[in-house]
């Protein structure tokens, strides 16, 4: 039995059980903690996923249920403009018919003439001072004072005109009667007789009097619509002059003389037979009120609602709720020649976001924040543009294209988007606090099972402790009785072996030191006499490479060769990124002819160094044999390397290229690295290689793939020649220094020796590089025209 106070102190804060229930528990509790917070945070973010999945599907369907609805409207103004163009193409077609056939034109004249006299005969009024004929007919005929006689009498190119636009009797009342409704169809005559024919009849020339002083002695076109008559005359010269393709001519809204209302008027002009002179024009009004009609008729969620606006900004229809919350202001716009329009335009909305609108983008949708009770409060617009057409405004016609807007609050328009979050949210919070409540009872469970086991385990450990004290005592006779099946019984049985192995090992320790210093001694001769032989080899390896890289460096041109070039000047550095490098360049001269070479072979270290020794071992001797013609040169190359890496059995190939150089002209052939031509600080020329050859040792033959082209190369010019280790070269964030950045370097360098580029060049490239490990050979020739 135990001692009365071993006992308390196995119970005690720092027995194993104590440790036990301590560990194990806050192992339990630690986990238990993080799998329930693992859980209540992937319930938050399934939440918020759920939330921003639904959020996206119902903010793109409202997106797209608005985009739609501005296109239908939209489309609704299009097919209303479209039937009165269709109404006032059909008048105009009937009046262009009497142009084109005199004869007919002068039937039908004599026909209303004698079926209607008061149609074709017109009373002279003394105090507006022209002629009008009598209520009665279905259309009035206003004649100015400039176009009557001496006696107050149509001129009778005039009355020939009265007569002839009779027709107006017979088609305009069936054109007032179908179609969209059309407030007046009329006719006008050309610039030189501009009779004004209107149905239905009107007190038309006394409302002018009354609106526009002095219009009766003034020019009919130049004062009402002053700059229509005279683009149409330059459509008749050139239709291709014409804004949009088309004769149909609108005119922005205006006040209305006759029926004071604000309109819009649609023009035809007609033409002379032979197409080269205006012959004066059909019209129809429409009130801004059917245009308007669709628009105010808009109406989106509870609070939307739609505008039509002219390119310029001005909006032409808005219900007067629209008109308050998007901040306009109207005015009258009262030009000079006595039309009347309205300037209530967005780019004046005391709305600083409406005003700031780009009106200029199709379909665009905006969200934006209007005040509204000292409140800024999110609203969604989409901008749709109508169909362009022929618009004139006191000038020159132009191009136009109107836009239908459509202006929703966001609260409405993603209400449903709301309520989804709102039940998500709802949602999450019930599973949270369930979640709470399970982690909660789970803690409870786990002490409790935790200090229900902690008894059973920690006994056959306290039995190993007494055990192991008795040992530490040399007592190695000791044994544990531990009758549990499982990791601590099994470290019972092996505590008794071990405890076996101790007591026969402390029997036979001088041995067994005596024969483990021996094996250690016989090791330690074997290993002094492998590090001789590694030593030996290091050295014959390094003295070979040495050698190697030694006849590679002597292969190169010389600084004194480079010199005797009397036209160029030669710059060329090279460093291997192992002992021996595999990039290849070279100057071979042979008497006024210069062939230059570059090449990268693939890899680098020996076999790399060697496979460039036999190319510039090929190279010059083809060179002295006399073989001028590069691609001949290129394809001898070709097939001594083959054979050599066949023999060899060398799985290795170059890129490689060549300058023929005679004095006069530069030729290139063979695949490689991108040429690089700086002519002056502004210009410089990258030369793709790709087409003029294959690598070199891939094919016996690559004949058919070589090509040639000749590069101009003249005073001052400068070339730049180089392997994939400077574009290639990285920094420590692992960014190339790259064909740009040489370019660059290059051509900053522009007017310099070709030393002083060379080395500028390779400052650059070994800033870039810092104290990265160059890990490809670095190899560039710079050339200079002198």
């Amino acid at each position: 039995m135990s001692a009365p106070g071993e006992q308390t102190n196995r119970l005690g804060l720092r027995s194993f059980r104590a440790k036990f229930v301590l560990i194990v528990g806050g192992a339990v509790l630690f986990d238990l903690l993080v799998t329930g917070g693992l859980a209540l945070w992937n319930v938050q973010r399934l939440s918020r996923d759920a939330a921003a999945e639904v959020g996206r599907g119902l903010e793109k369907a409202s997106r797209d249920y608005i985009r739609s609805y501005a296109e239908t409207t939209a489309a609704r103004v299009n097919l209303l403009i479209d039937q009165v163009h269709s109404d006032v193409g059909t008048l105009a077609g009937v009046l262009q018919e009497q142009i084109d056939r005199p004869v007919r034109k002068s039937q039908i004249g004599e026909a209303m003439a004698r079926g209607a006299p008061g149609a074709v005969t017109v009373a002279y009024d003394q105090k507006g001072g022209w002629a009008q004929n009598l209520p009665g007919p279905l259309s009035v005929v206003s004649v100015w004072g400039y176009l009557l006689d001496a006696n107050h009498v149509p001129l009778p190119e005039v009355q020939t005109d009265i007569e002839n636009s009779a027709v107006l009797d017979l088609v305009a009342p069936s054109l007032l009667a179908n179609g969209q409704s059309k407030l007046q169809m009329y006719y006008i005559g050309p610039k030189e007789r501009p009779i004004f024919r209107t149905a239905p009849y009107t007190d038309q020339a006394q409302t002018f009097d009354k609106l526009y002083p002095g219009h009766n002695k003034a020019e009919f076109w130049s004062f009402f619509f002053p700059g229509l008559y005279d683009s149409w005359e330059q459509w008749a010269s050139d239709r291709r002059k014409r804004p949009v393709g088309d004769d149909m001519t609108q005119t922005a809204p205006y006040t209305d003389a006759i029926t004071g209302k604000l309109i819009v008027s649609f023009f035809q002009p007609l033409w002379s037979r032979d197409r080269r002179r205006v012959a004066g024009a059909a019209g129809a009004d429409i009130t801004l009120d059917q245009l308007a009609q669709i628009v105010e008729n808009v109406k989106v969620a509870d609070n939307g609602f739609g505008f039509l606006a002219m390119s310029d900004g001005n909006v032409v229809a808005i219900n007067p709720v629209g008109e308050k919350v998007i901040g306009l202001r109207a005015s009258s716009a009262v030009g000079s020649e006595g039309v009347t329009g309205l300037d209530r335009s967005l780019r004046k909305s005391v709305q600083q976001e409406i005003a700031k609108l780009p009106l200029g983008q199709d379909g665009l949708l905006k969200h934006i924040l209007l005040v509204e009770n000292g409140e800024r409060v999110p609203y969604l617009v989409v901008l749709k543009q109508l169909q362009p057409t022929n618009l004139w405004l006191s000038g020159p016609v132009r191009r136009e294209t109107m836009m239908l807007g459509i202006v929703v609050p966001e609260r409405e328009i993603y209400a449903s988007l709301f309520a989804a979050q709102a039940g998500i949210s709802e949602a999450t919070n019930r599973i949270v606090i369930y979640q709470v409540l399970a982690l909660l009872v789970s803690l409870c469970f786990v002490t409790a099972a935790v200090f229900a086991i902690s008894k059973r385990i920690t006994g056959g450990i306290s039995a190993l402790a007494d055990a192991a004290k008795r040992i530490q005592a040399k007592d190695y006779s000791v044994r544990v009785n531990i009758p549990t099946r499982d990791e601590v019984g099994e470290a019972g049985a092996t505590f008794n072996r071990m405890a076996e192995q101790i007591s026969f090992h402390t029997e036979n320790l001088e041995q067994l030191v005596e024969d483990r210093t021996k094996e250690i001694e016989e090791a330690n001769l074997q290993i002094s006499a492998l590090n001789q032989q590694l030593r030996s080899e290091n050295l014959r390896l390094g003295a070979e490479l040495a050698v190697a890289r030694r006849i590679q460096m002597m292969v190169l041109p010389k600084a004194g060769e480079l010199e005797e070039i009397a036209d160029l000047e030669i710059a060329a550095y090279m460093r291997p990124a192992d002992e021996v490098g595999g990039d290849y360049y070279d100057v071979l001269k042979n008497g006024k002819r210069l062939k230059i070479g570059i090449g990268d072979v693939t890899g680098h270290g020996l076999e790399s160094g060697v496979l460039m020794l036999m190319v510039q071992s090929v190279a010059r001797a083809l060179q002295e044999a006399g073989e001028m013609d590069p691609s001949q040169f290129l394809n001898r190359v070709n097939r001594a390397i083959y054979k050599n890496l066949v023999r060899t059995s060398t799985d290795k190939h170059l890129s490689l290229a060549f300058l023929d150089y005679d004095g006069a002209r530069l030729t290139l052939s063979g695949q490689h690295e991108e040429l690089i031509v700086v002519r002056n600080l502004r210009d410089v020329e990258r030369i793709d290689t790709l087409d003029l050859g294959l690598p070199i040792g891939l094919e016996p033959d690559i004949s058919p793939f070589v090509a040639t082209r000749d590069i101009s190369f003249g005073h001052g010019d400068m070339i730049v020649l180089h392997t994939d280790g400077v574009t290639e070269a990285e920094n420590r964030s692992g960014e190339l220094f790259g064909i740009e950045r040489l370019c660059e370097s290059a051509r900053r360098r522009y007017g310099r020796s070709a030393e002083d580029v060379k080395s500028g060049i390779i400052e650059d490239l070994m800033a870039h590089i810092g104290t990265q490990k160059i890990h490809d050979d670095i190899t560039l020739v710079v050339m200079r025209h002198r």
